[in-house]
């Protein structure tokens, strides 16, 4: 489909991203698939490239450009090439709104030098063990003591949580309140090497081998003061807004994730023989494809219309999530499809669409399960 989302610049931007996955990331993927993680040194020529800054402003290193376009193509390249660029995902698109949103002058001019770098990488740790989508069931703890901060208490399915040099930590300053349970919760941008911070297990996952996903405790960690980002027990309203361009980017990766699927099932099919006939000459085949092509055609419709929003400053909450619901499933439905194309070859690793058959599943949980966007959206229904 025609797509006005684009302009020049951006199709510029592609095509070099395109040559430098081609050139740094394919020939040494399989290594960092069996490896379970990518190189740091990976992050370090992303920053080269410049990824790191775009959206960053001027006066602190980056470019200062305000708009998730390129981040959206990151994920239409990397999902072509078969490929992820580890856990620096959640740099920009987790860390850098809580950032840009909260952090003072001070704080802007200390943490965007080294992000824009990439000399430290940040994460967000959100999710405890015991609470999963239930944000303000948290219980970890920080307690104010002089000048700093005492964290104590674990989060686990932290992505980028092994590299991680810096974590925005969602914790408890003050207890729930009677009538607003989600009241208490602070954010504050704590330093990975503290005292007392330790990432545990490396966690092994279904999909998304390459992206280091862990476990973290804090044990009296002292965070200093001027490491709180906004104001000390407004962190779930914080965290509210920045969902929704989180859920954004689920969506768009996982259209981007059906795309690519089709891709690869096409050109399999157009090589692959039986019977003395290519796969791709059978009508069932011609079908499928056609059926996967017009899924993925609406899913890309609703996930530009969402990125324009997103830009725009306009995409509600329900909105986000129904586009994450829509491009998830798609996406669901499209690459099984795709991968029952492929024969018993499908469920080899060898094979891209069997990692990105992996790689998807967690589309329709993270971020929000799918049952969590479905009630987001009843609610704005008025249901």
């Amino acid at each position: 489909m025609r797509r006005t989302v684009y302009d020049e610049d951006h199709e510029s931007f592609r095509q070099t991203l395109r040559a430098f996955i081609e050139a740094e990331v394919v020939p040494h993927y399989d290594e960092w698939f069996d490896a379970g993680i990518v190189p740091r040194e990976l992050y370090g020529k992303l920053a080269e490239l410049g990824l790191f800054g775009i959206e960053v402003p001027e006066e602190y290193g980056g470019a200062g450009i305000d708009s998730h376009k390129f981040t959206a193509i990151q994920y239409e390249e990397t999902s072509r090439a078969g490929v992820s660029f580890g856990g620096s995902g959640v740099h920009v698109l987790l860390a850098l709104p809580y950032l840009k949103m909260l952090a003072t002058e001070e704080q802007k001019k200390r943490y965007f030098p080294n992000f824009v770098s990439g000399e430290e990488m940040w994460a967000l740790a959100m999710t405890e063990p015991g609470a999963g989508s239930d944000v303000a069931g948290m219980r970890t703890t920080a307690k104010r003591d002089g000048d700093h901060y005492v964290l104590n208490g674990a989060k686990t399915f932290i992505t980028g949580g092994v590299h991680a040099d810096r974590v925005i930590v969602c914790a408890r300053t003050s207890p729930p309140q009677e009538n607003d349970r989600r009241f208490g919760i602070s954010l504050f941008a704590v330093n990975t090497h503290s005292e007392g911070y330790t990432v545990g297990r490396k966690l092994d996952k279904l999909g998304l081998r390459t992206s280091d996903t862990a476990e973290l405790s804090f044990e009296d960690v002292r965070v200093p003061v001027e490491d709180l980002l906004g104001e000390e027990n407004q962190g779930f309203s914080y965290l509210g807004r920045n969902l929704p361009s989180e859920r954004w980017g689920i969506a768009h990766g996982a259209y981007a994730q059906a795309a690519a699927a089709i891709r690869f099932a096409q050109e399999y099919v157009q090589q692959r023989t039986i019977f003395g006939k290519t796969v791709a000459s059978f009508q069932n085949t011609k079908f499928e494809l056609a059926a996967c092509k017009a899924e993925v055609d609406a899913a890309q419709a609703v996930a530009d219309r969402a990125l324009e929003a997103l830009d725009a400053g306009e995409l509600t909450p329900a909105e986000a999530a129904s586009a994450k619901v829509f491009c998830t499933e798609v996406a669901h439905r499209v690459i099984d499809r795709c991968l029952q194309l492929h024969g018993g070859y499908g469920f080899i690793n060898e094979y891209p669409i069997a990692r990105l058959y992996a790689d998807n599943r967690v589309n329709r949980i993270y971020g929000g399960t799918t049952e969590v966007m479905k009630t987001i959206i009843a609610k704005d229904m008025g249901l």
